[in-house]
């Protein structure tokens, strides 16, 4: 697929550079969807009058600028190639607009070299052109041999400041592709892991109004997320993003089922659904599930933490982090008809980073993801059962508990059948 559209291209009559991910993933051997060039010497109203013959010409805006030109080509083999369009750009260059950190912008300089462009870019392995009219590569950054190696470091110290988003992005290749942060890109994470904060909602989690899927949803169809969930709660990416995994961190659950705390049984039942290769419906029930704990848990007579109600003793109905994060106790005490509309409307604020195509979809599905994510995070071993004096064999630590366990499992499991299974049909296309 790469090959004819880089013909095509070459059919255009511009200088052009692959550029960014297409090369990387060329480099790992990877198949990629990318299709992004670089053009030096033209500026993007000579690229749009350039390419006007060819197709439909779109601006191409990121973050509110606008850094080149789309193309969506008049041949019908390449428009269904490239659904989004064929991206180009001319060179580009930070400008300073004030005394600020964060004071400068980024303008197209058609006059900039393509070493210049390279050393704007994010990570130092997406720092590379390959030319195509000679197949030469610019890689002005090391960034073949920082593939090689499987590091991933920032061109510069303003990479972040540039661009938030590149904090997931960062997060995401740890869990797509396996790289290993340097020290370096790891002190840069935790001094602006505030800004996160700043990016929208669509270009995190994706939806409707992106061109594709967001950052977050792609690290959660990695297949390391777990690894790269740590590494954005000990650089502080995680809090900011979700505030709401804040009370979650290192709560001690106190319980015989789960040794671990909340965050680490988190992350270890995401990686469990990546490893079972669940949808990304399940994967962010499955990141979501048991945040609610640290707001419902109560200590019973017993003297042991409880989280298996909604409301413990103590909870009054007007709280608002009980009712926002319920939704997992609702599904143990059998309030189904409440899950979905609690992850639609409250849960998490996940109209922030949950795609908009799953959440105006059924209620009824987000019930089972939860669900299931809930009967994942259930097979996750106990670690350390001799803390409450119980023995329990290796091959108990995988199964449920017999009686209740048993029959949750199997009424979930016809939940999922009947709602997950299903084809999932857009809400534009429903009502079409």
């Amino acid at each position: 697929m790469r090959q004819e559209i880089e013909d095509y291209v070459r059919s255009l009559g511009l200088d052009a550079y692959l550029v960014g991910g297409a090369v990387r993933d060329e480099l790992l051997g990877l198949d990629s969807k990318d299709a992004d060039f670089l053009v030096p010497g033209v500026d993007t109203e000579g690229l749009r009058a350039a390419l006007a013959q060819h197709g439909r010409v779109e601006d191409l805006v990121v973050a509110d600028r606008l850094v080149g030109v789309r193309l969506h080509s008049n041949d019908g083999r390449i428009r269904k190639l490239t659904r989004v369009g064929i991206e180009f750009a001319p060179p580009r260059k930070e400008v300073s607009t004030g005394p600020g950190r964060h004071d400068f912008e980024i303008v197209a300089d058609p006059s900039l070299s393509v070493e210049d462009d390279m050393r704007r870019r994010d990570f130092t392995v997406n720092a590379m052109a390959r030319r195509l009219e000679t197949d030469e590569l610019v890689d002005p950054l090391g960034g073949r041999a920082d593939l090689d190696a499987h590091r991933l470091r920032t061109v510069s110290p303003q990479s972040f400041r540039e661009d938030p988003l590149r904090l997931v992005r960062a997060l995401r290749f740890v869990s797509q592709l396996g790289f290993e942060p340097d020290a370096e890109l790891l002190a840069q994470m935790r001094e602006e892991a505030p800004a996160v904060k700043l990016v929208s909602g669509e270009r995190v989690g994706g939806g409707l109004a992106a061109d594709g899927m967001g950052e977050l949803s792609k690290l959660l169809l990695g297949t390391e997320p777990a690894r790269a969930l740590r590494l954005a709660r000990d650089t502080g990416v995680l809090v900011e993003l979700l505030p709401e995994f804040g009370p979650a961190l290192g709560f001690d659950q106190e319980s015989r089922y789960h040794d671990l705390t909340v965050d680490e049984h988190t992350f270890a039942v995401v990686q469990a659904a990546a490893d079972s290769r669940y949808s990304l419906a399940v994967r962010l029930a499955a990141l979501f599930h048991d945040l609610g704990k640290p707001h419902v848990a109560w200590r019973g007579r017993d003297g042991r933490l409880h989280s298996r109600r909604l409301f413990h003793p103590d909870a009054r109905e007007d709280q608002p982090a009980t009712r926002r994060h319920g939704a997992r106790q609702a599904i143990v005490h059998g309030r189904q008809d409440k899950v979905g509309q609690h992850v639609i409307d409250h849960h998490l604020k996940l109209r922030r980073v949950v795609p908009a195509t799953l959440r105006h979809d059924h209620v009824q599905r987000a019930q089972a993801h939860l669900h299931l994510a809930g009967i994942v995070g259930s097979r996750i071993p106990r670690a350390h059962p001799h803390r409450f004096g119980v023995d329990i064999q290796p091959q108990d630590r995988a199964r449920p508990k017999p009686g209740r366990h048993q029959r949750q499992d199997a009424r979930a499991a016809a939940q999922v059948q009947h709602a997950v299974a299903r084809p999932h049909v857009p809400l534009q296309q429903r009502h079409a």
